[in-house]
């Protein structure tokens, strides 16, 4: 077992600060109550590392947005105190916020080394200018940051080179499990270290942290190796057909079952979408894919190989709008056209909110004459999440004194504490938490949930960053229920009106005599434009207050919806500045 020391970044310590490092505190700011945007804090005295850094991928209530990462304040607020990120896989609910966190913090981040290929190439290509602070690390490495005496253990997972933390602190040892299961035939024969765990077990844990994703099914998790004889079996009776294969970009080890089964049936396989062709080469080039160059057929020359020697995998199994899945679905890649000569295999299945997305997608499929392959009963996708015997086995090898569950909905949490509760852990030593609260520990006291800090989610739209709050969130929201409605109006210097007004809608439901409704908006705004008239200087903001107040009296008045009302004000021989509100936007 490797042992290695990280220079932390030391600093004068506050005088009156001796107190507070006997305490321990873990606090989770993502990852509870939630599948998605993983961030967990472990703080003693002056000093805190980051557990993981993910994201989560927004439902239809937030139009537009990209993705969603974890508030960061708190962390903003302590940026001295913070010695290191550490990683415990690449998934992206896992890494996802790196490219918004690391930036804001810049400290060390610690990884396995498939996992800091991943976070490479997601740098340079959102953070091309930034140099973040790499340490690679390996299952059974010891690094010793700052208070904490970091232990690295190997777990199977549905994406190689995850771990679990042991973190030993001088108040006691923290376990923190990662996303893991029990996998006894894991594709590369890296199997989740039992060993590890008892031996932290033996030592004596203080908190169990736990992944809670699969708490509500009973019995174990198969093994990732049964997709094997399930593309065994497709393979045998499409025989004659061109597969495409739809699956995670980052699951290498379904990646690799697919090429070992499409040399086994003498097929070449193409790869298509950007995040699978750069997950390929890195794995291949770290030798976490064995894949013989001359299987690869590059994407152009895919229309010389006959269909029955050829497999394409690609993105897009969960239906997102631009994956290769999705545009080929829609007739619009621009070099696979599919037809009856296809199948089509989904080896995932569907994250809760995309079930419409993935839905639409296959129907499209059919429509192009495909065969699609997408049913659970198929055995087409294995869990990387412990089910509840192996959450119950990992719980005994730890023996914790207290337990949180993690990563997972409410329910989840609910369901693993009832877990720990069976296998002895009393019911006043498991703490059910939510993000932002405050786990302490104090040498000779009982824990206690004491204090909330800043925690919640940010808004990811392209290099734009919000709150969930965002007034731009509102008003997407509102123009999505209700459309728009614009009234232009030019005016005088004095607050006439100079020209004709102009009305625009979009979204708007209007009935039939939509000639006699605009009328009555038009003759409502000029009226209220008229009670500015003479003015010495126009108040555009007033202006448009008014016609937006008119306006609304006219839709309420013929049960039409609350359209957002958009007054856009011009005022002859005015310069319109860059600090001018020609625009007034407030809708509200």
């Amino acid at each position: 077992m490797a042992e290695k020391t990280a220079r932390s970044r030391r600093r004068p310590r506050a005088s009156g600060v001796g107190k507070g490092k006997e305490h321990l505190s873990f606090i989770p700011l993502g990852g509870l109550g939630e599948i998605g945007k993983n961030m967990y804090v472990v703080e003693y005295g002056d000093d805190m590392i980051v557990i993981d850094s993910g994201l989560m991928f927004p439902d239809q209530e937030l139009p537009g947005i990209d993705y969603i990462v974890p508030d960061i304040s708190y962390l903003e607020a302590n940026r001295e105190k913070v010695l290191a990120v550490l990683i415990t896989h690449g998934h992206e609910d896992h890494t996802g916020g790196l490219p918004y966190v690391l930036p804001r913090l810049n400290v060390p981040l610690y990884g396995t080394r498939l996992t800091l290929g991943l976070i490479k190439n997601k740098l340079q290509e959102d953070l091309p200018n930034f140099r973040p602070k790499f340490n690679e690390v390996k299952a059974g490495d010891v690094v010793q940051i700052g208070p904490f005496k970091v232990r690295f253990i190997a777990v199977a997972h549905s994406i190689p080179d995850g771990v679990a933390l042991s973190i030993e602190t001088p108040l006691g040892r923290i376990v923190h499990t990662g996303d893991f299961k029990l996998d006894s035939t894991p594709i590369d024969g890296r199997i989740t270290d039992y060993g590890a765990f008892a031996e932290e077990g033996d030592k004596g844990v203080l908190l169990l942290t736990s992944d809670s994703t699969n708490a509500e099914r009973t019995g174990f998790t198969p093994s990732e190796r049964i997709i094997s004889g399930t593309l065994d079996q497709l393979y045998r009776n499409y025989r004659s057909r061109r597969i495409i294969i739809s699956s995670f970009a980052s699951n290498v080890h379904r990646v690799q079952q697919v090429v070992d089964v499409a040399m086994r049936f003498n097929r070449k396989i193409a790869f298509l979408g950007r995040s699978m062709i750069r997950n390929v080469e890195l794995a291949r080039e770290l030798g976490y894919l064995k894949l013989d160059q001359k299987m690869i057929v590059p994407v152009e020359d895919i229309g010389r190989v006959p269909d029955n020697q050829l497999v394409i995998m690609t993105t897009g199994s969960q239906g997102e709008p631009f994956s290769g899945l999705v545009m080929m679905s829609r007739g619009e890649h621009r070099m696979v056209t599919l037809g009856s000569h296809d199948a089509v295999f989904l080896l995932a299945s569907v994250i809760p909110g995309n079930e419409k997305l993935v839905n639409n997608t296959i129907n499209r499929l059919f429509a192009l004459g495909c065969e699609v392959v997408y049913e659970p009963g198929r055995q087409i996708h294995v869990s990387g999440h412990a089910s509840s015997e192996e959450l119950k086995i990992v719980l005994n090898l730890v023996r914790p004194d207290y337990f949180v569950p993690v990563h997972g909905e409410y329910r989840h949490l609910v369901r693993h504490s009832q877990l720990a509760q069976e296998v002895g852990v009393p019911p006043r030593n498991v703490f059910i938490m939510a993000n932002g609260d405050v786990l302490t520990f104090t040498k000779g006291l009982q824990p206690k949930l004491k204090g909330h800090v800043p925690s919640g989610a940010v808004l990811i739209d392209g290099n734009a960053v919000g709150g969930l709050k965002s007034d731009v969130v509102r008003e997407r929201r509102d123009l999505a229920e209700d459309g728009v409605l614009v009234v232009a109006a030019t005016l005088g210097e004095k607050g006439a009106l100079a020209a004709p007004l102009a009305i625009e809608t979009q979204g708007v439901f209007i009935s039939d005599d939509h000639k006699r409704v605009f009328d009555e908006i038009r003759a409502a705004a000029e009226r209220g434009i008229r009670e500015f008239a003479g003015s010495r200087s126009v108040d555009r903001e007033a202006v448009a207050k008014v016609i937006r107040s008119r306006v609304r009296d006219v839709l309420r008045r013929r049960n039409y919806s609350y359209a957002v009302v958009l007054p856009v004000i011009s005022v002859i021989g005015e310069d319109h500045g860059a600090d001018d509100t020609w625009m007034e936007k407030d809708f509200f």
